[in-house]
């Protein structure tokens, strides 16, 4: 038998060959490298980013403590005179500042070089950068510089990159930007502490990510055998359900088949009383009257009385009435236990057989309907509708006498359905369990659920009452 049940995993990458454990570990894996470099990359560049301002902003403060006293007639001049110049100069060349500058420029508001360790650049004028801007809103703006503008030609002969930076000059004690001073620091020590600081978070991210992994691992590692011990166990315990439910299913099946040769068999029994009944005391009690005949037209004539002062032949007929009547109600049990040939009917006519007897019987008109085709049945099926039709049919009459009777027989699927109804006043269907002496509705339920059927009376006070039965229309053959 297929179980309607089919054991189903989580989703899982299509990797032939691997478990849960191993397909998610290594999904994991190539998620935490990617997030790693992803992080290690962007943390590096913040690293960079803030050891660049950290350096151009110390170095502009430096620079500003040294330059910006030589700076302030720009408030009131566009030019630097030529002592300032060689002042400056002087800077440059023999101060420890000069040590960290390689290049030196100031400029004006609007992009001129007021001064420059390239004297060739003073007085040229250049469009106003990035940087530059960012110094004019007060701002000292840093980056490494690939020197690649037009005022870079100098500074491109011997170095390929420099740290460029640009610092407001303000006049002193205001918050007036009199002038931008640009300055150009090499990159050795620069790109050592940038390299350091740069491995030393790569080495924590890759320490964290590990960590993350191996934690990972256990905590995915132990989920999976208890996943995979569960699934053992629940495939085991579907297995235990399966045969569960074939065995069921078998012993169903014998019940069904045991219900039908039980219908049978009852059938055999009963026509084997009603011969017994026939062939046994139904004939001898004909014989009895026989005989009584015989001794009652000798005796006819007779004229002592009895002891009450009767005749003898008032005695004689009294006891020939009386078994008259007995071998009457004898062959009519005898013919009510006795089912008809149904061998050779069909489920429809076996129906209208019980429906035609029971009226026959009583004189009473029943409502017949099917559209049942003519195919044969087991002999069981038969039975059981026989004696549902004729159980119901004189439920009905006893209970309901004068009430309008119909029976239907239909078909749904592989199932015969009958329905016997009658206009009666009906009943309290839950008070009729068998045990108090109503045997006819018990009867005929149990009849039904031997076959494998179901079976249900529909009826309340004054509502009439409606008996549906619904059995296989086919037995497995024995």
């Amino acid at each position: 038998m297929e179980m309607p049940f089919k054991l189903r995993l989580p989703w899982r990458l299509p990797i032939p060959g691997t478990s849960l454990a191993q397909q998610f570990m290594l999904a994991s894996f190539v998620i935490l490298v990617v997030g790693m470099l992803i992080i290690g990359a962007w943390t590096g560049a913040q690293i960079e980013r803030g050891v660049i301002n950290q350096t151009g902003s110390v170095t502009a403060l430096y620079v500003d403590s040294f330059v910006a006293p030589q700076l302030q007639n720009l408030a009131n001049e566009k030019r630097l005179d030529a002592a300032h110049q060689q002042t400056l100069d002087q800077m440059m060349t023999s101060t420890p500042l000069g040590k960290r500058i390689v290049a030196f420029k100031v400029w004006s508001p609007d992009g001129e070089i007021l001064y420059s360790t390239t004297p060739v650049l003073i007085g040229r004028r250049f469009p106003v950068g990035l940087g530059l801007q960012r110094a004019l809103a007060g701002q000292v703006a840093s980056h490494i510089s690939l020197l690649q503008e037009p005022e870079n030609t100098e500074e491109r002969r011997n170095w390929s990159r420099l740290l460029e930076t640009y610092a407001p000059v303000r006049l002193a004690g205001t918050e007036q930007i009199i002038a931008i001073s640009e300055f150009y620091q090499t990159l050795d020590n620069l790109s050592f502490e940038i390299a350091l600081a740069q491995g030393a978070s790569w080495i924590v991210v890759g320490v964290c990510t590990l960590l993350m992994y191996v934690l990972l691992a256990g905590i995915v590692g132990r989920g999976s055998r208890t996943i995979t011990r569960q699934q053992s166990e629940l495939e085991e315990k579907v297995v235990e359900l399966r045969a569960l439910l074939d065995q069921n299913a078998h012993l169903n099946e014998r019940l069904r088949r045991a219900g039908a040769r039980t219908t049978a068999l009852n059938e055999r029994y009963l026509r084997r009383i009603s011969a017994d009944l026939h062939d046994g005391p139904g004939q001898d009690v004909s014989f009895a009257m026989l005989r009584l005949y015989s001794i009652a037209d000798r005796c006819a004539q007779c004229a002592a009385p009895d002891s009450e002062g009767r005749p003898l032949s008032a005695d004689f007929n009294a006891i020939r009435t009386s078994l008259a009547n007995g071998l009457t109600e004898l062959r009519a049990i005898s013919t009510g236990l006795r089912l008809p040939e149904l061998d050779t009917l069909s489920p429809a006519e076996t129906v209208e057989r019980a429906v035609r007897g029971y009226e026959g019987m009583t004189g009473r008109h029943v409502q017949f309907d099917s559209d049942v085709p003519s195919n044969m049945t087991s002999i069981p099926i038969k039975i059981a509708l026989y004696r549902l039709v004729q159980e119901a049919l004189a439920n009905g009459f006893r209970h309901a006498p004068g009430a309008a009777q119909s029976v239907r027989l239909w078909r749904e699927g592989h199932e015969l359905c009958l329905q016997v109804t009658d206009s009666g006043p009906g009943f309290a269907p839950e008070n009729f369990h068998g045990d108090d002496g109503h045997l006819g509705v018990a009867g005929m339920r149990e009849r039904v659920l031997l076959l494998g059927g179901s079976f249900e009376v529909l009826s309340h006070r004054d509502t009439g009452t409606c008996i549906r039965a619904r059995v296989p229309e086919q037995l497995p053959d024995e």
